[in-house]
């Protein structure tokens, strides 16, 4: 059964109209406005998504029945929530990940934090296992209320301070964006560094991943379901062809608690940050037919098990660079494309055929990250909600190219100061959102009203939120300990920025939500 246009039935139009119609005199007034613009850029007070063909131009029917998706920010009923394919959340998180994007992460932990790969390797480990577990936790609130990460956000920090954590969570995706397609870039560039530029190979990762993301949720899963065949049978040839070398580690001492601390605090900005997206690709699925442990695990393992040891192959790529002289010469000039393409050069005109599909497979992470980001920007004015989603993928795709081949200049530095910062936003976001569901709403996810999504003064003022997140700053911005900044903390002990914005944010949101309950008289 499609999901993109689901049947209706006269109870469910019945259910619909009594969700989305408003009351008394707004409702006269709405319906006075007839067919004038105003009416045609409004989004009603609760609005749902509904599937009605006969209202579509022609030209617009004919892109959803070739399988682009309708519906943006706008909730999802429960009986459009059909999905039972629960599995596809694993192969999305797992193919997403299952790609060049980790590599470089792990190649900062001994190439640029002088790390032992056996240090490096403890981290990553621990560290992914402990922060998956957030935004896993987070993913099964899409199926239960079937709202969008950051709709669901307006159920704590309102319908209008919500535009802080959206603008930092639509920059984050955009991020991840530029990170994937840096790396696909340099991989395509690394096959003729003479007469392909980096610059290139971006613009061409990037409109691939255009077309996937240009079709939606189902295109999206689809593609997820399927391509991290190719994707691990082209990083085991290329692990098989090169990693001789892999053995060549740079003697270091062991590693400080400070280089610890910070490293850690990146491999948090890489996990919890999903945070901010992971519901996006659930409010299709049908919440009665599963348990939400069977949900969390899906989407638990399709973080963790492709990342860790993609991170510690970086961790072991980097530390051998240095003692590997044709490896250090291509990482200078294609960075970790150039160093997969030594890898592979035993195979010959193959080995160019694997580097490719190394390439290509940052599609899987860039199409999603495309997709979130116009969920995000679908929300910053409440019009933009009539406009058709596939309009943001073009703006996405717009600004994403000039910003990758910008922070491809850099690029060890833009990813370690990207990594870092994204972290401590997220650990604010994350606790917000799982305090708020846990003890507030005691996990009675009914309390998401689809009549109030959209609703201003329903929602929660957002002050509780953002101040608590605000106070955080106080012990985040001391804990700091950036190539640019260090705190007088950071010093000390590393950078415990992430630390302190998930705890210091938890701390003061449970009395500041408790106390704007209080004075609202309710949630």
């Amino acid at each position: 059964m499609s999901f993109d246009n689901p049947p209706t039935n006269e109870a469910a139009d019945v259910e619909n109209q009594r969700v989305t119609e408003p009351a008394g005199d707004e409702s006269k007034q709405q319906r006075a406005t007839g067919n004038g613009l105003t009416s045609i850029l409004a989004v009603q007070a609760g609005e749902v998504y509904e599937y009605n063909p006969q209202k579509n131009p022609k030209w617009y029917q004919r892109l959803l029945d070739a399988g682009v998706e309708e519906n943006g920010i706008k909730p999802v009923p429960i009986e459009h929530r059909t999905i039972t394919a629960y599995n596809n959340l694993f192969t999305l998180f797992f193919t997403c990940l299952l790609n060049l994007l980790p590599i470089p992460t792990g190649v900062l932990a001994t190439l640029v934090f002088g790390m032992s790969l056996r240090d490096s390797a403890l981290v990553i480990l621990f560290f992914a296992m402990l922060t998956c577990i957030p935004p896993a936790f987070m993913g099964i609130g899409g199926m239960e209320t079937g709202l969008r990460q950051l709709v669901q956000a307006r159920y704590s920090f309102g319908l209008y301070l919500v535009t802080v954590p959206l603008l930092l969570n639509a920059a984050t995706v955009t991020g991840f964006c530029l990170v994937s397609a840096i790396v696909g870039g340099q991989t395509i560039a690394a096959l003729s560094p003479e007469n392909v530029s980096v610059n290139v190979g971006i613009v061409i990762t990037c409109l691939v991943s255009f077309v996937v993301s240009l079709m939606g949720f189902k295109a999206l899963h689809l593609w997820e379901r399927w391509t991290w065949i190719p994707n691990l049978i082209s990083i085991v040839i290329a692990v098989g062809c090169g990693g001789k070398y892999l053995y060549l580690q740079s003697e270091v001492p062991p590693s400080s608690p400070a280089q610890v601390l910070s490293y850690a605090g990146l491999i948090a900005g890489y996990f919890i940050t999903f945070g901010g997206t992971v519901s996006d690709y659930s409010t299709y699925h049908k919440p009665e037919s599963v348990s939400k442990i069977k949900i969390f695990i899906y989407i638990y393992l399709g973080l963790l098990l492709p990342s860790v040891p993609l991170l510690i192959l970086g961790a072991a790529i980097g530390g051998a660079v240095p003692n590997v002289e044709s490896w250090n010469a291509a990482y200078a000039v294609t960075g970790v494309g150039g160093v997969m393409y030594e890898m592979l050069t035993p195979a010959g005109g193959f080995g160019k055929f694997i580097l490719v599909l190394l390439a290509l497979s940052v599609i899987s992470n860039i199409a999603i990250s495309m997709y979130s980001v116009s969920l995000c920007l679908q929300m910053l004015v409440p019009f933009f909600a009539r406009i058709p989603r596939f309009f943001f993928i073009l703006v996405t795709m717009a600004i994403m190219i000039p910003f990758a081949i910008k922070a491809a200049e850099e690029w060890e530095t833009s990813l370690e100061n990207f990594l870092a910062l994204i972290g401590y936003w997220a650990g604010c976001f994350d606790a917000v959102l799982i305090l708020e569901l846990v003890v507030f709403r005691k996990m009675d996810y009914s309390t998401y009203e689809h009549a109030i999504w959209n609703v201003g003064r329903k929602l929660p003022p957002g002050i509780a939120a953002l101040g608590a997140s605000l106070v955080s700053m106080a012990l985040v911005i001391p804990g700091m300990a950036q190539v640019w900044y260090t705190g007088p903390i950071g010093i000390t002990t590393g950078d415990i920025g992430f630390e302190m914005a998930f705890a210091v944010t938890a701390i003061f949101y449970l009395p500041f939500r408790w106390l704007e309950i209080r004075l609202r008289g309710h949630l």
